[in-house]
């Protein structure tokens, strides 16, 4: 006699899943009955949370009663494991998409509607058929008063898990892009930090700092000296968090070594003196916000604040890391040299090695490319904003930090506030704007 089916059912959902060639999609799991090992909310409890993620964006809910079913959601986030976090924004990433017919369908009718009068709002009806309902879920959770601290905070746990599981790379983009809006630079104040500031603030300096660790309370408050000034962008929903902030020095010539700006001893400069500022630090702070430019905004809000105080001012300036340059160095210079420059504090000024290193470093800076854009990080944001490389500076930072990432060598930026358009139509032509005394250093 044939067993009967709901037999064979009954023990089905008894037997554990059969092993895929990799991890399950959120679909698998939402129709599974068991879990397996490596997976943290079972397939009950992931149906469940992906209903209340659903019932956050009903269209039968006003937005504060959205909002409040996202706070519910959030409290739920908070005591949650990392596991079961990571759960939660693959359910956010691959069951909140747009309605793949209804894209279809738009988009053949865009695409018959090219060059008609029906053609503007066939693409209207496209752009809207493809914005997925992750958006919506997303604007719920920030009408909360702590919900974009929320979101930023999430965003900054996923990055690392980013490039080994690219199911989350479709929320990870939404966040990009509505952070996007959300701090455009119209909506954040700038704000000068200063030793009078409340003391919450100047730790969240100490901590943020990305460029030269702050030693101490001694080192943060020569940073903040009168011949100094450290701005920074804050947003109304986050006013005590800095998103990105510089350190200043304001001098009588260019800065060619940190080692006198971190000098907790040196007396500050003559400011009726000052003829140039020093952009020595800029630091972002959350790596949530990883994506969301507002750099070159800020060291333009900033170049203006200076001219209306210091109206003597005309050079502006950076005293810049080179962090990709010894990676390169290693990789593609000769070994030789590469030995050599293992003691480069040793290397007296006109030795054939010191030379050859300030050669590369010139070339790697002025002529070195990745896909369209120059190769170093920090260069790329510099020159992105209109800079041009103006001059290397031999052992501008023998910290252990700057020997590891360019054998001590510190490079400024100019900001030519007359030329930064040209310099940017420089770059887009694929030519690194330099200064005659980078190009004479070419080997």
């Amino acid at each position: 006699m044939n067993t009967p089916e709901w037999i064979h059912r009954s023990v089905s959902l008894l037997m554990p899943e059969p092993a895929g060639p990799g991890p399950r999609s959120t679909r698998e799991r939402l129709r599974a009955t068991l879990r397996k090992k490596e997976e943290a909310l079972s397939p009950r409890v992931l149906r469940r949370t992906l209903d209340e993620l659903r019932a956050i964006v009903d269209a039968g809910v006003s937005e504060v009663e959205g909002g409040r079913r996202a706070q519910g959601v959030a409290r739920w986030y908070a005591q949650a494991t990392p596991e079961q976090r990571r759960d939660m924004w693959l359910l956010m990433s691959e069951q909140f998409t747009a309605d793949a017919a209804k894209v279809r369908k738009a988009q053949a009718q865009y695409a018959a509607a090219v060059g008609t009068p029906d053609e503007a709002a066939a693409e209207v009806l496209y752009r809207r058929a493809t914005v997925s309902p992750r958006r919506r879920l997303l604007q719920r959770f920030s009408v909360n008063p702590d919900g974009i601290r929320f979101l930023v905070d999430m965003r900054a746990e996923m990055q690392p898990h980013l490039k080994g599981d690219k199911r989350l790379l479709a929320l990870d983009v939404e966040m990009e892009y509505m952070f996007s809006t959300w701090f455009d630079v119209g909506f954040l104040d700038l704000r000068r930090i200063s030793w009078d500031s409340p003391a919450s603030l100047i730790e969240k300096l100490i901590k943020y700092e990305a460029v030269h660790d702050i030693r101490s309370w001694a080192d943060m408050k020569n940073r903040l000296d009168s011949d100094r000034r450290c701005y920074g962008f804050f947003h109304p929903r986050l006013p005590d968090e800095p998103l990105i902030f510089v350190e200043v020095a304001l001098m009588d010539d260019i800065a060619g070594s940190i080692t006198p700006l971190l000098d907790e001893a040196a007396a500050p400069a003559d400011l009726k003196k000052a003829t140039t500022a020093i952009f020595y630090s800029i630091s972002n702070t959350q790596a949530g916000l990883r994506g969301v430019s507002f750099g070159d905004s800020l060291i333009k809000r900033v170049v203006d604040t200076l001219k209306q105080e210091f109206p003597r001012l005309k050079t502006f300036a950076t005293l810049s890391p080179i962090p990709g340059l010894r990676p390169w160095l290693v990789k593609n210079a000769p070994a030789d040299l590469v030995a050599a420059w293992e003691n480069v504090e040793k290397l007296p000024e006109k030795a054939p090695e010191r030379q050859a290193l300030m050669g590369w470093a010139a070339r790697y800076l002025g002529r070195e490319w990745r896909d369209g854009r120059p190769l170093d990080a920090v260069a790329r944001f510099h020159l992105g904003n209109g800079a041009r490389v103006e001059r290397l500076n031999w052992y501008g930072d023998p910290s252990p930090k700057g020997l590891k990432q360019s054998y001590g060598l510190m490079v400024n930026y100019l900001y030519d506030l007359k030329r930064l358009d040209k310099h940017r139509a420089q770059l887009a032509q694929g030519e690194i704007p330099i200064s005659g005394a980078i190009e004479a250093l070419y080997l």
